[in-house]
């Protein structure tokens, strides 16, 4: 029982693996990678095409900066949809429940999913990123402050990911998993991005400020520009720990319910 003990990696390299494991598939399938990457590019390059300088002459600011967060927020939230969707199928065709068999710690297969959510949200942000300096973005901060702008959006997937987790596992079809994206993606751009919250009605504007994707925007556009960040990080980490504790364990048991159901 001791050499059996010894033989088992440990939960880090299980996560790691089955990490990979998705990665992998989801460099195999183009779903998760147009979402991710083209879809939030594109929006990016039309945006900035079609309103860009009329949003420059009327308040005198670049709306790239707002832009690159926006977009970049916005894939990972479309990127963790498309790999969303086929949770329902692993249910269903078993798969988690043979995943939940494997002589692995029980915890390692969601939060391999998490990191790989992660790991593919960075990447992402880094070529959505490379896009915007292209047209004209630049980041008056340090490299610490570069670091941080490109794991931000990784932060808000993974929380967003423990969501699609809890209602997918739950779900029958994945078209709940539409109804759910749709008002929390709508959320992203009705932030602190594009346009300028002074712009809005002024009944509007509160609202939008208190949402907790404007945090997040406002947060990645000054490390950008080099302005104070310590407001918008704090009130997003606010919001980041409060729906932490509400999806985290709603994940956890639908996660461990569709596993063990054994179909």
């Amino acid at each position: 029982m001791t050499s059996h003990a010894e033989l088992r990696s440990s939960y880090v390299a299980e996560s790691l693996l089955f990490c990979n494991q998705l990665l992998t598939h989801w460099r195999r399938g183009p779903a998760v990678t147009i979402q991710a990457v083209f879809l939030p590019t594109f929006l990016l390059i039309m945006y900035q095409l079609l309103v860009g300088e009329s949003i420059l002459r009327i308040t005198g600011a670049d709306s790239i900066y707002g832009l690159v967060p926006t977009c970049a927020v916005a894939g990972a939230m479309f990127g963790a949809l498309a790999a969303g969707m086929t949770i329902p199928v692993e249910r269903d065709s078993g798969l988690l429940s043979q995943m939940w068999l494997l002589p692995v710690r029980r915890g390692s297969a969601l939060t391999g999913r998490l990191l790989a959510e992660a790991v593919r949200t960075v990447v992402a942000t880094a070529l959505i990123t490379a896009v915007g300096i292209g047209m004209g973005l630049r980041f008056e901060g340090n490299l610490l402050a570069l670091i941080a702008f490109l794991l931000v959006p990784s932060v808000v997937v993974v929380i967003f990911s423990m969501a699609i987790v809890a209602i997918a596992t739950r779900s029958k079809r994945g078209t709940v998993l539409v109804w759910f994206v749709v008002p929390a993606i709508s959320l992203v751009f009705a932030s602190s991005g594009a346009p300028p919250i002074e712009m809005l009605p002024t009944w509007m504007q509160p609202l939008v400020r208190l949402q907790p994707m404007s945090a997040t925007i406002s947060a990645m556009r000054a490390l950008a520009e080099g302005g104070p960040v310590l407001e918008a990080v704090l009130v997003g980490t606010l919001w980041a720990v409060g729906l932490v504790a509400v999806v985290a364990p709603l994940a956890i048991s639908g996660y461990r319910a569709a596993a063990e159901s054994g179909r």
